[in-house]
């Protein structure tokens, strides 16, 4: 009995003092988790963003914003199922004026990679606290930046510190997949006469800290042909798989490109297939590969090295490989000179480079990049209401033109 009332006492101690090491909850805890909860626990994958698109709508005029739903056109992507509902990205200003004209643009994406994972809290029972872990597909990419972008906003709005007229919200669909979302709002823009951003504001997971940059990209599909025939005389064909291991040793093995900023350039041989049969020669065989480029610029950076690419293949065999290259873009830069910010680069993809124009692009967001697309995909509570202050310093950066934002 003695023992038990010892264990009691000292996990009520222990209790006590992470208490009072807590700091004190921000007031807007419970709104901040309860809309995030509701955004993870509606699935959205690429294509099936419908049903968190029309939450975010509701919730955003619920607070005085006004709400327009940018419909895309149908997909015609080989991987889009069919019967998906109407996308569209999600587009809101404060109220009441019905022609916005913001010089700042806050924005981040709604769609998820597969498969969902439902949303789940360590400790659910337990009162909420900055070590309280917040799991679910979405929870950190991107969700986590959707939640504290509208509750700073909203924070802002309130503590009237910022011009409602200033900022604009803008959450888009197919991140994920190729960017069709953003591509779309960025065209809609370019038609719009005296449209244009000052700055940008893009939500992805950076570990808090804002992001001077990140790679490029390219994708490419490599098809090998030989010849087939009997596999007990492979003098008299051609394996095509052969070949297509030989060139992607090759390129694995060549300097692509590097820079002291972003490393070297990588190349990730995600998909091998060929051949019919374990005892014929295979005549075709294909790889879909993607890079991350270290190299500039951003318009031609992904062509150059594409082009690297090639000029391997040809000296692996000048006559087997048929490459079929897209989406290549080079490293892609950000305004990243903010007090009181630490700094990073990273490797993954983002829209920043799918908005054109010539606005300041900032690149912050919170979580971390390393569990996001992972069974155990989860951030923090602390983390994420650090997300919330964090945006509001970038906000109120930008919107005072780039003057200190002083103290929240």
């Amino acid at each position: 009995m003695k023992l038990l009332q010892a264990a009691a006492l000292w996990l009520s101690s222990a209790s006590a003092s992470r208490l009072a090491s807590e700091p004190k909850a921000p007031s807007y805890r419970a709104e901040l988790v309860s809309l995030h909860q509701s955004l993870v626990e509606i699935a959205s994958v690429t294509y099936a963003e419908n049903a968190v698109g029309s939450f975010l709508v509701d919730y955003l005029t619920a607070r005085g914003f006004i709400a327009k739903l940018q419909f895309l056109p149908p997909s015609n992507a080989s991987d889009a199922p069919e019967g998906t509902k109407p996308r569209f990205n999600v587009l809101a200003w404060p109220g009441p004026t019905r022609q916005p004209n913001p010089s700042v643009l806050i924005t981040s994406h709604i769609d998820t990679v597969p498969p969902y994972i439902p949303y789940s809290r360590s400790d659910p029972e337990a009162e909420l606290n900055g070590d309280t872990v917040i799991a679910g597909r979405g929870s950190v990419d991107a969700k986590a930046s959707v939640a504290a972008q509208v509750t700073a906003v909203v924070e802002l709005l309130a503590a009237g510190r910022i011009d409602p007229a200033a900022v604009m919200l803008a959450f888009v669909v197919g991140e994920e997949r190729s960017g069709d979302g953003m591509r779309h709002f960025s065209d809609a823009l370019a038609t719009l006469p005296g449209s244009g951003f000052k700055a940008v504001i893009f939500g992805e997971p950076t570990e808090g800290k804002l992001a001077c940059g990140h790679k490029g990209f390219f994708g490419c599909t490599i098809t090998a042909h030989g010849k087939a025939g009997h596999s007990g005389y492979p003098w008299l064909g051609k394996s095509a798989t052969e070949v297509l291991m030989r060139g992607m040793v090759k390129i694995l093995d060549t300097e692509l490109g590097s820079s002291d900023v972003f490393g070297n350039t990588t190349v990730n041989v995600g998909i091998i297939e060929g051949g019919v049969a374990l005892n014929v020669i295979p005549a075709v065989a294909v790889a879909r590969i993607a890079g991350r480029v270290a190299i500039g610029p951003e318009a031609d950076g992904g062509r150059i090295v594409t082009e690297r690419v090639r000029d391997v293949l040809k000296g692996v065999d000048a006559d087997a490989f048929e490459i079929d290259c897209v989406n290549g873009y080079g490293v892609v830069e950000c305004a990243c000179d903010v007090p009181g910010f630490e700094t990073v680069t990273v490797n993954y993809g983002t829209d920043v480079p799918n908005l054109k124009g010539d606005h300041a692009r900032y690149l912050y967001g919170p979580g971390s990049i390393l569990v996001a697309h992972g069974a155990d995909e989860a951030i923090r509570l602390r983390d994420l209401e650090a997300g919330v202050e964090d945006y509001k310093k970038l906000i109120l950066h930008t919107v005072n033109d780039n003057d200190d934002a002083g103290e929240l």
